[in-house]
C-alpha cells in the first residue's frame, strides 16, 4: 500500500477504498476519532447510501472540500455528511453546511427536482437513513404543496409546532387532511400550518390526476410516506382521487410483500367510495389489481360485497378471472361467492336475477370444458341460483354435453348425477330430441326428458271427443306427426339401451360374484 493510499475501507461488504487516512481524516470527525494509530483497515457495515455515497464523501474530500450539489444527489451527500460528521466543528463550510444551505431552497424547487430528488431514496437502506434524518418528510411536504397549488385537491396540514421547516429537525405536519374549502392559491410555504385550496367545479378529471404519472415514478416506500403526510394510509384513505392513483400506481409497480401497505390503502378506499365512483366493471378490475397484493381477507370481502351488489351489470369477460383454485384455469369459488352475494341482495328481483341467470349459463359453457372442474363445483355454480332464475334451461343442458365430452372417462353414476341439475319441463323440444340421441347422456335421463316432452308438445291442442283424445296441430300437421313418431322411435330406442345396460349389469354382478368367490 503506497504513502498516499494507506487506509482500508470496506463499505457495507459490497467494495473496498484505498484511500488516505490524513486526507479523509481532515473533513471527517467520525472517521478522525476511529482512526488512531497504526490502524490501517476498516470496515463500515451501515454506510448511508452504500459504495456509491461513499464514493460521493470521497470526491468532497479529494477535491478540497467542493463538490457540485444538485437535487440527484444532495440526500446522499446530506445523509453522508451527517453520518461521518462532517460538520463546521473539522472544517470551514464543510458538507454538512453546503448540502444544508442548499436543502433550505427546497421550498423553491420546480416540480421535476423534487420528483427527482424523492426518486434518489430508491435504496431500502438509504431509504431507512434518510427518513431517520427527517429531511425526507421535508421535501414530502414541499411536494404536498405543490400539488395542492395546481391542483383543486385540498388538503389541511395540522402540526404541533408553527416553527419554520428550514432545517430537518423541525416537526413534519403530524397529518394533512383533504377539505372543501376555498382560499388562496397564494400561499407563504415558510409558514404553514394550513395548506388548502377550494375545489373548482370547472376543473376537469385530468386537472385532478396529472401528477399521477409524476409519482408513478417513485418508489413505494416514498408513496407510503407520502400518505402517511396527507392522512390517507390504510383505513384513513376516504378519497377517491387518492384511491385512484395508488391503482394507477400498483398497475405499473411489481407486486410484493413490499407493496402490501399499497395495496390495502387501495383496498380501504374502494371500499368507502366504490359503490358510488366505480362501475361492476370497475371494481372487477380493481380487484385482479388488488389480488396481487396480498389485500387482507376481510377487505376481498368488502370489495366482493360491492360487485355482488350490482352482479347484474357484469359481463362473461369479467367473470373469467385466471386462478389457482384447487387447479382451475379460472377461479370458480370467486364467482360462486359473488352470486350468493347478488342473491343476498337482489333476491326478489325477477329480472336482475334472470339477467344472471343468463350470464351464468353462458359462464358454465365456458368453464365446462376444464379438466380439472369437478362436478360437485359445476353443480355447485348450477344451483348457486333459486330456481326462478331460469325460464330455459337449454343453456344448463349445452355446459353439461361439453362437460361429458371433455371427461370421456367419468362413470356412469357421476353423469347421472350431474344431469340431475336439469329441469327437463324447462327444455326446449328440440333440444330434447338432441338430448334423446346423444350418446354421452344416460339413458334413462333421455327416458325422462322426453316423457316431459310428450306432456307439452307445442302449438297444439288436445280435445276429448267420444272417449278418444284428438289431437290437433294449428300450423303443419304433417311435420307434426313426423315429430310425432321420432319421438316415439326415440323412446324405444332408450328403452332398448336401458335393457342392455341392465344385462349388463346383471352379467357384471355374476363376474363379480365368481372373481369373489376364487379370491376365497
Amino acid at each position: 500500500m503506497s504513502k498516499f493510499c494507506d487506509l482500508q475501507i470496506h463499505i457495507n461488504d459490497e467494495e473496498i477504498f484505498l484511500i488516505n487516512k490524513n486526507l479523509i481524516s481532515k473533513y471527517c470527525g467520525k472517521l478522525k476519532k476511529i482512526l488512531n494509530g497504526e490502524k490501517r483497515i476498516l470496515h463500515i457495515n451501515d454506510f448511508p447510501g452504500g459504495p456509491y455515497g461513499f464514493e460521493l464523501a470521497l470526491k468532497f474530500c479529494y477535491n478540497n472540500g467542493k463538490i457540485f450539489i444538485n437535487v440527484s444527489n444532495v440526500l446522499s451527500l446530506y445523509s453522508c455528511a451527517l453520518y461521518l460528521e462532517m460538520n463546521e466543528e473539522i472544517f470551514t463550510n464543510n458538507l454538512l453546511q453546503q448540502t444544508q444551505t442548499f436543502l433550505d431552497d427546497v421550498y423553491y424547487w420546480k416540480w421535476n427536482e423534487i420528483i427527482v430528488s424523492l426518486k434518489s431514496c430508491e435504496c431500502e437502506k438509504f431509504f431507512t437513513y434518510a427518513n431517520s434524518y427527517g429531511f425526507l418528510e421535508k421535501i414530502i411536504f414541499v411536494l404536498v404543496a405543490k400539488l395542492v397549488q395546481n391542483s383543486d385537491l385540498s388538503f389541511i396540514a395540522s402540526s404541533s409546532s408553527s416553527s419554520s421547516l428550514s432545517s430537518p429537525e423541525n416537526n413534519f405536519p403530524k397529518r394533512i387532511s383533504f377539505s372543501t374549502r376555498v382560499c388562496s392559491p397564494k400561499i407563504n410555504v415558510l409558514d404553514w400550518t394550513e395548506i388548502q385550496v377550494g375545489s373548482r367545479k370547472n376543473l376537469t378529471f385530468h386537472n385532478k390526476t396529472w401528477w399521477f404519472d409524476d409519482l408513478a415514478t417513485l418508489p413505494p416506500k416514498i408513496i407510503e410516506k407520502f400518505l402517511q403526510g396527507i392522512g390517507a394510509y390504510k383505513s384513513d384513505n376516504k378519497n377517491l382521487i387518492v384511491t385512484r392513483f395508488l391503482l394507477h400506481y400498483l398497475k405499473k409497480v411489481t407486486p410484493s410483500y413490499k407493496n402490501s401497505s399499497l395495496g390495502e390503502t387501495a383496498a380501504y378506499g374502494v371500499i368507502k367510495v366504490g359503490s358510488k365512483n366505480f362501475s361492476c366493471r370497475g371494481l372487477f378490475c380493481v380487484l385482479r389489481i388488488l389480488s396481487k397484493f396480498g389485500i387482507s381477507e376481510d377487505c376481498r370481502m368488502e370489495i366482493e360485497k360491492l360487485i355482488g351488489g350490482m352482479f347484474e351489470n357484469a359481463t362473461l369477460d369479467d367473470l373469467l378471472v385466471c386462478g389457482h383454485d384447487n387447479g382451475l384455469y379460472y377461479d370458480v369459488s370467486f364467482v360462486i361467492r359473488l352470486v350468493k352475494v347478488f342473491v343476498e341482495i337482489n333476491g326478489c328481483d325477477v329480472v336482475k336475477v334472470r339477467k344472471v341467470g343468463g350470464l351464468i349459463d353462458k359462464y358454465l359453457i365456458e368453464i365446462s370444458a376444464d379438466q380439472k372442474l369437478k362436478i360437485s363445483k359445476f353443480l355447485e355454480v348450477v344451483e348457486c341460483l333459486p330456481g326462478f332464475a331460469r325460464d330455459c334451461f337449454d343453456g344448463v343442458y349445452r355446459a353439461i354435453d361439453i362437460y361429458l365430452e371433455s371427461h370421456p372417462m367419468i362413470e356412469f353414476e357421476e353423469s347421472s348425477r350431474l344431469c340431475g341439475c336439469l329441469n327437463y319441463n324447462k327444455l326446449t323440444f328440440e333440444v330434447s330430441k338432441e338430448l334423446a340421441k346423444n350418446q354421452r347422456i344416460p339413458p334413462r335421463i333421455a327416458m325422462q326428458a322426453l316423457i316431459s316432452q310428450q306432456r307439452s308438445v307445442p302449438s297444439c291442442e288436445y280435445a276429448n271427443y267420444e272417449s278418444e283424445i284428438i289431437l290437433y296441430c294449428e300450423d303443419d300437421k304433417d311435420g307434426f306427426l313426423e315429430e310425432k313418431e321420432d319421438v316415439r322411435m326415440n323412446l324405444e330406442n332408450m328403452q332398448w339401451r336401458v335393457k342392455e345396460l341392465e344385462k349388463l349389469c346383471k352379467e357384471m354382478k355374476v363376474q363379480m360374484s365368481k372373481f369373489n368367490g376364487f379370491n376365497v
